[in-house]
């Protein structure tokens, strides 16, 4: 029997990752912003009424333009906490198994050691507010069907991202200055997006934390990049989060802990500098 399942944000990054990497007993419907707002249940139960008969939905619609949410947070909480909602309450009408895509960045990075599933939230920005405001509200509307999954750093084919940034930003400059107070784990979607399938059918409901395993800088993350990309030429130095401020504030430390994601699938994501080596060698690893 082929199961159909729902993917969110199909367009983007991970969700057409997710698209591309579905089970071969599943078919993947891809939904896109042209196929409904998802923030509106009236298109969202017309969504599902079209998909149907639906298995479960895996949504990695949302807002992702951290900086962006400073300048638009009421987008930023529409796209990311409304929608989630909708959907969710969607799916609990209709026993739907859910998973939906969280963030590291629901954490303040004051912790010295990875943060679990159990750690408190305290987002430092607005875009991290609304991940939470969305976990929660994906909680409250079916928490008997959702799991909610946080990851970090993402990265992949067919969106923009961070390699591609410094690929692109190394073509232009023979020096680059990146932030090497902040730490965290940069995960691939080529990584990632299987987790997801797994999770759906596997696991039970609740929250768990998907990285790829291992930790670093951005600048140590930029100088993989580039030495992994055979770039030379170009000299990297390391600056402080000061010397180079954003609208968004970013937590220092937003390393997850991923034991519980080991315990109930029996693996784990690959080590970030080995998923590196993998999609690096992409062309299609666009500017961020």
């Amino acid at each position: 029997m082929t199961h159909r399942v729902l993917v969110t944000g199909a367009a983007g990054m991970l969700g057409s990752r997710v698209v591309a990497d579905a089970p071969d007993d599943v078919e993947a419907v891809p939904a896109t912003r042209r196929d409904a707002d998802l923030a509106v249940a009236d298109e969202v139960a017309a969504l599902f009424e079209k998909a149907s008969p639906l298995h479960g939905v895996i949504h990695c619609a949302g807002f992702t333009d951290v900086d962006g949410a400073e300048e638009r947070p009421e987008e930023a909480r529409r796209d990311n906490a409304e929608a989630t909602r909708v959907v969710a309450e969607a799916c609990a009408a209709r026993s739907l198994p859910l998973v939906a895509v969280s963030t590291d960045y629901v954490f303040d990075g004051e912790s010295e050691r990875p943060y679990g599933e159990r750690a408190p939230p305290r987002p430092l920005n607005v875009y991290g507010q609304t991940k939470l405001e969305a976990e929660l509200a994906a909680l409250t509307a079916w928490r008997d069907g959702v799991r909610i999954v946080r990851t970090s750093w993402l990265y992949g084919p067919n969106g923009s991202h961070f390699p591609g940034r410094i690929l692109a930003l190394a073509k232009e400059k023979e020096v680059l200055k990146v932030v090497d107070d902040q730490r965290g784990s940069p995960t691939s979607t080529l990584e990632l997006a299987p987790v997801l399938w797994a999770l759906l059918r596997d696991a039970p409901p609740g929250v768990y934390h998907a990285a790829c395993d291992g930790d670093a800088t951005w600048y140590e993350y930029a100088r993989a990049i580039l030495e992994e990309a055979g770039k030379k030429g170009v000299e990297v130095l390391p600056c402080t989060t000061a010397e180079f401020p954003r609208p968004a504030r970013r937590p220092a430390f937003s390393v997850l802990d991923c034991g519980k994601l080991a315990r109930t699938l029996g693996t784990s994501l690959a080590p970030w500098r080995s998923a590196l080596q993998t999609d690096i060698l992409d062309e299609d690893l666009g500017e961020s």
